[in-house]
């Protein structure tokens, strides 16, 4: 695959979206990226190959945004994104990705016209212990099996109107553990072949450029204008995400 110039066409935007993504806009982007990998391999390698190169952005978006972090998001959202990580390893030969890509779109859908609808009135709500634990475990269940993790964590934490430098480094850090503790069912599962970890070193330089791109955006964003991006761009992957679910059935 790699004198394949379309493993380049497809592969390079990806790992570039989810940078710039993770870098400065909490993942919510990303979860674009492993369905345009999808185009040229199966849903479950292009996350295999991803999920190293990811764990290598975490560190990079961490060490960037160190101090810039909501506490109280973290210790709710954690416990449950760990179990929600045990749950996806536990079903992941019943799970069908179709199904769970119809729940993520949908939810994103409704999220982000929700988004904007609170983003005009000004209406932020503070943390809840049921609904942190609730996101946070769909949040890792969703990013174990298609890197998906974004929207959810993204519905939780966008209604309360962090700065965005605080929303980006609280994500930093949330996906940093997730996808460290994820490391562990996949290589259980058998993901991490060598022709896998192979793809994986060709693209992991593309890291760096993608955080520090994202991380240029979210300095230079308006607060409002930058979550009316995220909502806009939580329509477009939820509207994407429930017509391959669909389709896929």
């Amino acid at each position: 695959m790699l004198t394949d110039p379309t493993f380049y066409l497809v592969s390079i935007p990806a790992v570039l979206l989810y940078g710039i993504s993770k870098g400065g806009f909490g993942g919510s982007v990303a979860v674009l990226s492993v369905p345009l990998m999808a185009l040229l391999m199966p849903p479950t390698q292009a996350a295999a190959i991803m999920l190293p190169i990811l764990v290598v952005m975490d560190f990079l978006v961490v060490r960037t945004y160190w101090g810039h972090f909501d506490r109280q998001a973290l210790k709710l959202l954690l416990p449950g994104a760990i179990v929600g990580i045990l749950l996806g390893y536990l079903t992941a030969d019943a799970m069908n990705d179709d199904y769970m890509r119809i729940m993520v779109g949908g939810i994103s859908l409704v999220f982000g016209l929700q988004s904007l609808v609170a983003l005009k009135t000004g209406v932020q709500r503070g943390h809840n212990a049921i609904a942190g634990s609730l996101f946070g475990s769909v949040a890792g269940f969703t990013s174990f099996s298609i890197h998906a993790g974004g929207p959810p964590f993204t519905m939780y934490l966008m209604p309360k109107g962090l700065h965005p430098l605080l929303f980006a480094g609280t994500a930093g850090i949330f996906f940093a553990v997730v996808n460290v503790v994820k490391l562990v069912p996949y290589a259980y599962l058998g993901q991490f072949s060598s022709d896998n970890l192979l793809y994986s070193l060709v693209l992991v330089p593309l890291a760096p450029l993608g955080v520090r791109v994202g991380h240029y955006l979210v300095k230079r964003s308006e607060p409002g204008l930058y979550y009316r991006v995220i909502s806009f761009f939580l329509l477009v992957v939820g509207g994407k995400l429930l017509w391959e679910g669909i389709t896929g059935l």
